[in-house]
């Protein structure tokens, strides 16, 4: 434990040092967010399905088998072509006798670090300034949160997987002294240094509430049962019996799943509800391993500048906040201006979202991913029967930046579609309710394919919106090239790059019937605009950091103020269909997204029209 005592004796300097700073309350406390973390521009990438610019390194049966699975990696597995359409199955997929969705988590398309490095000018292009990376850590599924483990990139994701998995076997994986870099480690620090080079933060995804059951802890305790020193890590009920012939070694699963076991949780104070905050810690043993996998990546061999700035921290519900706390104070005496953003989502599926208070007070998170005010704005700018009104979204966004203290307003990440979520263009293409049976095996009417020209329009309204409120703004990988597919599996198609020409897709996705093909592909477009929306917030401070205040919300009308003390921006959103009247204060402004100028008076605004203004 002396790792963790040091570390809190840093922290209590760092509090020290900003306490005889000053008094001002212009300077940062170590309680607020990071002062970055309202400025960037979030770009979310899923590896697996972003880039293959490594053929080499690409998955094999025994890199991607789970022992707990009850569906095998089939004998003739193989990589499936980038290009290929979607909803069509592969030879061993169909040999397997597996319906769709349960054949497609063998499904591995190769995405790789390399691909990324490849990648990040395009990213730099496009105006992005912070990457989110899912789950690194090596693991067998693809999206990563079942850890073989924490320490190490996945062997797939680097230039040599088998000279990284003997690698691993010189090391206690329990004693960081042992650690070594593996290739795939190295070529992720290579990525991290060339972000930062390009003005780029880099955030961590991690699950700490459960690991897979390849984790090096867990077949310890598969092979030694109540012998092995990690038996106190896990939700253990019950060890084998060596004098019968049956196995009678049980563990808790993460919501049952076998493949997930869960971490043991200490100390607590009520009793654990889904989508409830609850008081208690995590068991010495995982939460001292979690401490040293978290300093290794925000300081690798001690130096900060060469590691991630920050963690996006996986169902943050199912943790103890004591454990939590521990956590940022931990984090934050390695790196203060590191980021906390934990992912909270559902307290009542499928109509009340978590209160995000509890974890954005100053001891917990920096922010969540702020869904509580995508959902609203979302019913809004759809044309969603019955929708939300303008007035009712604004009290809505009211509502939740309203309980957070001023800090946390422009903290929050603005996430919409993400990997765990319809695509945007495809959930404001099905306007039912947010998340809902949100795919062709649930809502046979579901639209899954090119959405109507409308769509588009309303996609890009609410981007203003998105791009022009307190938060930082979230791009999950591909949206900005307009691509389609409904909630998990369907949002974590591979990339559609404009260098690749995809098969046709079958546009009435697993549906029985006749099968009805159309293009896709990236929409240069679209990606246009992306480019136009981002310009326009970095390069207007007041959308960063200046006080947002509403000056119509009428029917499908929104408008609101941007101010800080040396600019405003007037932000008019008409979502509906048909052109509204709206009364501008005298004088000449100018669209900033078109260079358009609109005199002073009454003026009409088209349908699914945005203008974001600025008096001459």
């Amino acid at each position: 434990m002396k790792r963790i005592f040091y570390s809190f004796v840093s922290l209590a300097l760092l509090i020290f040092f900003y306490s005889c700073a000053g008094s001002s309350n212009t300077k940062a406390k170590l309680t607020d967010p990071p002062k970055w973390s309202s400025e960037v521009v979030w770009y979310q990438i899923f590896v697996e399905r972003f880039s293959n610019g490594d053929t080499t390194n690409d998955p094999t049966p025994s890199t991607i088998s789970v022992s707990t699975s009850s569906f095998p990696v089939p004998s003739d597995w193989k990589i499936t072509p980038w290009t290929d359409d979607w909803y069509e199955q592969e030879a061993w997929a169909k040999n397997s006798g597996k319906e769709f969705r349960e054949a497609l988590q063998h499904r591995r398309y190769g995405g790789d670090l390399q691909g990324v490095l490849n990648k990040l000018d395009y990213l730099k292009d496009l105006g992005i300034t912070a990457i989110y990376f899912n789950p690194l850590n090596d693991a067998p599924s693809l999206h990563k949160y079942d850890a073989r483990n924490y320490h190490h990139i996945d062997v797939n994701f680097g230039p040599d997987p088998q000279g990284d998995i003997e690698l691993m076997k010189s090391e206690n994986p329990s004693d960081p002294k042992t650690w070594k870099w593996t290739s795939a480690d190295k070529l992720f620090l290579k990525v991290v240094e060339e972000a930062h080079k390009r003005g780029m933060k880099v955030v961590l995804d991690y699950s700490w509430n459960h690991t897979g059951v390849q984790f090096w802890a867990m077949q310890d305790i598969m092979k030694n049962q109540e012998k092995s020193p990690y038996k106190d890590w896990y939700e253990i009920t019950s060890f084998d019996n060596p004098a019968t012939p049956e196995n009678e070694f049980q563990y808790k699963g993460w919501l049952n799943v076998q493949s997930l076991p869960e971490l043991r949780k200490v100390d607590l104070k009520q009793e654990r509800v889904n989508g409830m905050p609850y008081e208690g810690n995590m068991a010495d043993g995982p939460k001292q391993h979690i401490f040293d996998v978290s300093r290794r990546w925000l300081a690798p061999d001690g130096d900060t500048a060469k590691g991630i700035d920050g963690y996006r921290l996986d169902v943050a519900d199912q943790i103890p906040m004591g454990f939590w706390r521990d956590y940022r104070m931990f984090v934050k005496s390695i790196k203060p201006d590191a980021y906390l953003v934990g992912e909270i989502w559902w307290e009542k599926w499928p109509n009340r979202l978590m209160n995000p208070v509890p974890y954005n007070s100053g001891d917990v998170f920096d922010a969540v991913m702020f869904y509580q005010i995508y959902r609203p704005a979302r019913d809004f700018f759809t044309g969603v029967t019955p929708g939300v009104t303008a007035k009712e979204l604004v009290d809505s966004l009211n509502f939740q930046w309203n309980r957070l203290s001023v800090p946390y307003r422009y903290s929050q990440m603005l996430v919409n579609a993400t990997h765990d979520s319809p695509r945007l263009l495809t959930c404001f293409a099905n306007p039912g309710k947010y998340k809902f049976h949100a795919n062709p095996a649930e809502d046979p009417n579901y639209i899954t394919g090119n959405p109507s020209e409308e769509t588009y329009k309303r996609v890009r309204l609410y981007l203003i919106h998105q791009f022009t409120i307190p938060g930082s703004p979230s791009i999950w990988n591909g949206d900005e090239l307009g691509m389609t597919g409904a909630d998990d599996p369907d949002c974590r198609k591979p990339i559609w790059w404009p260098e690749f020409t995809f098969k046709d897709e079958n546009r009435r996705n697993i549906q029985t019937g006749e099968k009805e093909y159309e293009k896709v592909g990236a929409n240069l477009g679209h990606l246009g605009y992306y480019k136009a929306i981002i310009s326009l917030r970095k390069s207007n401070k007041v959308l960063m950091d200046g006080s947002i205040e509403f000056v119509a919300s009428d029917g499908k009308l929104l408008a609101y103020e941007r101010k800080n003390s040396s600019d405003k921006l007037l932000i008019i959103l008409n979502a509906d269909t048909s052109e509204v009247k709206y009364t501008l204060k005298s004088g000449t402004y100018v669209d900033l997204l078109t260079g358009k100028e609109i005199s002073g008076g009454v003026v009409q605004i088209p349908g699914l029209t945005g203008y974001v203004l600025r008096l001459k």
